[in-house]
């Protein structure tokens, strides 16, 4: 109750205070972070070590995407440039489309595959096409992150495939979350594609918030042991469009309920607001001096009854629905929807559009798509058809042998021939099939 009667400037010290007992008590704890902020301001509305150093994950793709448009504004190439895939591209796992090395995909159909499929294969392309090299392209990212003011991020990889100086924070995936939205308008359907079809194959977005949460409208989801499950969201209600980060999460379907948890309250936060302590901007916060958690054990321990991966919707054994309305140690910052709990939905997956068809080659002459995934079932289907005529073929050559062999019985037995057909015929028809 202390607390109640102090000044606004001495509230946001004690909760400052607090949260750095909590960030220097981390590693003991169960690691996650937590960030909500406005898209349109940068106000910060909610921050949960916000701005400790995480491993990103396939996350990182939102950084190579705003390096490629980058490359798209600054006239060096367009949406229809041709890039190829090369032998390292096509070695990349585990995600990827799976393309043979030396198949082309318009940077239009690589922005495409790297959102929605999260491709490995993929990024590399694009890095490649681009940056000559990773290196090179690995530079740019970097020289992009130092300009957007992401001082806690250092790119190896356009991936975010296992690295060990291959790092960033809550807080920096928001300030470029926020730079993509604000400098390329243009391109925002990309964020939030819910499905791609290749063929006959159909790829849904990791992203399950796309397709389950309303007014979900991007971005970017990414797991790796080290890092557990992530994702950056944005949703828009009422016109105002808010940005969630959530950083090692159990599994998809917990950083999917935690990012809608936080988007929800951070909606319906309004009439309240003069409650909660004024946060500033997320390009405000303080960055921490400290090593990522390493978290492989948690995440990918013989304990999870599901392989860890990007697929994994495992939830863990206590409820996860409402573990973000915890306070205290956890927290670096209280959040006004502590007060009110959360209502939402977070609903089975709806199907609003068509998946966008994606395909290799130039733009104005598309590959012929080779049927991979449906390569086996078919072959299995044209077995059977197969085996099924010769089946058709035996028993149809032996119902001639029955009946020929039936006609030459009756032949030469005349007595009694009704008699002799009756007993011929089940002889002749048991040793014959």
């Amino acid at each position: 109750m202390m607390i109640a009667f102090l000044s606004h400037r001495s509230r946001v010290a004690v909760l400052g205070f607090a949260g750095l007992l909590s960030l220097a008590c981390a590693d003991s704890a169960r690691a996650e972070a937590q960030l909500l902020i406005e898209a349109s301001t940068g106000k910060v509305l909610h921050a949960e070590n916000a701005t400790y150093p995480w491993y990103p994950a396939s996350v990182t793709k939102l950084m190579t995407a705003y390096t490629t448009l980058r490359a798209i504004k600054e006239g060096r190439i367009t949406l229809n440039t041709l890039l190829t895939v090369s032998r390292s591209a096509a070695a990349q796992q585990p995600t990827k489309m799976g393309f043979k090395v030396g198949t082309t995909v318009t940077v239009d159909n690589a922005l495409k595959m790297l959102m929605v499929k999260s491709a490995n294969d993929i990024a590399v392309t694009i890095a490649e096409g681009i940056g000559g090299s990773l290196e090179s392209f690995a530079d740019l990212m970097n020289a992009n992150a130092r300009r957007l003011g992401m001082s806690q991020s250092n790119f190896v990889n356009p991936n975010g495939l296992p690295a060990e100086n291959h790092v960033t924070s809550a807080r920096d995936l928001a300030i470029l979350a926020r730079a993509l939205i604000r400098e390329f308008p243009e391109y925002d359907s990309y964020w939030h594609i819910s499905s791609i079809r290749y063929g006959s194959r159909e790829m849904r977005n990791y992203n399950s918030l796309i397709y389950r949460y309303p007014g979900a409208d991007g971005m970017k989801t990414g797991f790796i042991c080290a890092s557990g499950y992530n994702v950056v969201a944005s949703a828009t209600r009422n016109g105002r469009r808010l940005i969630a980060v959530v950083l090692g999460s159990w599994s998809g379907a917990v950083r999917a309920q935690k990012a809608a948890q936080l988007l929800e309250r951070g909606f319906n936060s309004g009439g309240l607001s003069w409650l909660t302590p004024s946060l500033g901007t997320v390009d405000a916060l303080a960055p921490m001096d400290a090593q990522p958690p390493n978290l492989r054990e948690e995440m990918c321990g013989g304990h999870r009854r599901k392989p860890p991966s990007e697929e994994n919707e495992e939830e863990p054994e206590e409820s996860t629905a409402t573990a973000s309305n915890e306070s205290g140690n956890g927290q670096q910052a209280v959040m006004l929807s502590n007060v009110k709990p959360a209502k939402f939905v977070l609903g089975p997956p709806v199907e609003t559009v068509p998946p966008v068809v994606v395909f290799t080659g130039p733009a104005d002459r598309p590959d012929t798509v080779e049927q991979t995934a449906s390569a086996t079932p078919k072959k299995k289907v044209a077995a059977k058809t197969e085996e099924s005529k010769k089946k058709a073929t035996k028993a149809e050559e032996s119902k001639k042998k029955a009946t020929k062999t039936e006609d030459s019985g009756k032949a030469s037995k005349t007595a009694k021939p009704a008699k002799t057909a009756k007993t011929v015929k089940p002889k002749v028809s048991s040793t014959t099939q």
